[in-house]
């Protein structure tokens, strides 16, 4: 109990506290400490997997009783990292398979860190074997993997918490309840989401030996095996539409998610979306390097727009979404939100919150995204708290879902060349044959799709 009590005193301090129990509530602060830590498993030990670990250590009493990875020196690194961060001082038993994982371990927690293609499976296995699932945003490479998903998550009456902590970002929850929800904008009537990172990771590796520490097949799993060209999971995956669903599942998810928490909405009415690789045509990389997109609503179109070259359209906010309103506009981002008043109203500006301090082991933590550590902190106790009560956390399945589809739906009208209008009670691609069977991907055999 002093550990957690200690983590929780720790947590309260400072800037965060007011916004913290606004956001979350008192009674995920108040989360009880069981007569025993949550056990708590991680499948996949890379760059977000550990930081999502490191984050519930800091927040929570827990002993991580197992992780798995199929990369044994990525897995024995995160092992001895986890060794010297939770308060047992105890190594994890460690994994290749993530099933034999979930068959030896009584687990109260399991938190999801692999490539896109993976997360389906692995939650659907996690929820049947009775685990609370954290899994990272996209959920699915699919429509039907993520309807399955919600469909498990409420079969075995489990929390599942998406990765999307934009929600419990302290400077985005400050804009949603003192510049939204207290109507500084007026009617919302346009919004505007972008990403300008040159993040494609274009190349042209050559094929070689897969070497002995990683099991390449496994890594692969339901995904269609291409040549080995390097260690996949080091970034080079998200260049490939075999794995994800580029730029749009990996950005334009958190700012769509974001906005659609903001203005209380639901599924869009119609997406469309056009783009290609118009300017990085030398590399291996199939995803798209331009692309744009609109989500529409009633009397609402959320446009998106993706370059992975050139310059931003504002040098501010390379990566954000603005609400456009008839009394003024809000600019925000992972960093910061500025309201722009119409007329002679007053601008308020409001940046990212830091914990350094109170944390002062984010420092020295390798790949640290030190402006998300808190976001994530307050995310994972949302996540205790939906479980303490068996509620439905901010970033329930079935509103990552809805995310994560309508940006998979965007790349479909892409791959079309015509605008998609997706039913979700009938699963199917209104009046679009062709359409609705790209809702689901093949599975590479052995591995057997989880379609409802």
């Amino acid at each position: 109990m002093e550990n957690f009590n200690i983590n929780r005193r720790r947590f309260l301090k400072g800037a965060t506290a007011t916004l913290a129990l606004s956001a979350i509530g008192a009674s995920a602060l108040d989360f009880i400490n069981p007569a025993k830590p949550l056990r708590v498993a991680l499948i996949g030990t890379g760059w977000y997997g550990k930081s999502d670990l490191f984050r519930l250590i800091q927040v929570a009493p827990v002993k991580v009783v197992a992780l798995c990875d199929v990369d044994k020196n990525m897995l024995q690194g995160a092992a001895d990292m986890v060794r010297k961060r939770q308060a047992s001082g105890e190594t994890p038993r460690l994994y290749s398979d993530y099933r034999k994982l979930l068959s030896e371990n009584e687990l109260d927690i399991v938190l999801i860190g692999t490539p896109d293609h993976w997360h389906a499976l692995q939650t659907i296995e996690a929820l049947k074997a009775g685990a609370n699932v954290y899994v990272q945003k996209p959920i699915s490479v699919d429509v039907i993997e993520g309807e399955a998903m919600v469909a498990a998550a409420r079969r075995y009456n489990k929390v599942v918490q998406v990765g999307t902590q934009r929600k419990s970002t302290p400077h985005l929850i400050d804009a949603k309840k003192n510049i939204v929800d207290a109507g500084l904008l007026g009617k919302i009537s346009h919004v505007e989401m972008c990403c300008y990172y040159h993040m494609r990771n274009n190349g042209n590796p050559p094929v070689q030996a897969v070497p002995d520490f990683l099991d390449y097949e496994m890594w692969t799993g339901p995904a269609p095996l291409r040549p080995y060209d390097g260690i996949p999971h080091v970034r080079w995956w998200r260049t490939f539409m075999e794995y994800g669903n580029g730029i749009m599942g990996d950005m334009c998810i958190h700012m769509f998610d974001t906005v659609r928490w903001m203005l209380q909405l639901g599924w869009p009415k119609r997406i469309s979306s056009t783009g290609g690789i118009y300017v990085q045509k030398e590399g291996k990389s199939n995803i798209s390097d331009t692309q744009s997109a609109i989500f529409e609503y009633d009397g609402l179109n959320c446009v998106w727009q993706h370059r992975t070259w050139g310059t931003p359209a504002d040098p501010k906010y390379p990566w954000s979404f603005k609400l456009y309103g008839e009394k003024g506009t809000l600019c925000a981002s992972t960093m910061s939100y500025d309201f722009i008043p119409e007329g002679n109203g007053t601008p308020i500006h409001k940046d990212v919150v830091y914990e350094k301090e109170k944390y002062p082991e984010d420092l020295t933590e390798p790949a640290i995204e030190l402006n998300a550590a808190p976001a994530t902190r307050l995310h994972m106790l949302d996540f205790l708290g939906a479980i303490k009560n068996g509620g439905r956390p901010v970033a329930d399945i079935e509103e990552g879902h809805i995310s994560t589809a309508s940006c998979i739906l965007a790349n479909i009208s892409l791959q079309t060349g015509r605008p998609v209008v997706y039913d979700p009670q009938k699963r199917i691609i209104t009046g679009d044959p062709a359409a609705t069977a790209l809702l689901q991907r093949p599975y590479r055999s052995p591995w057997i799709h989880p379609a409802v």
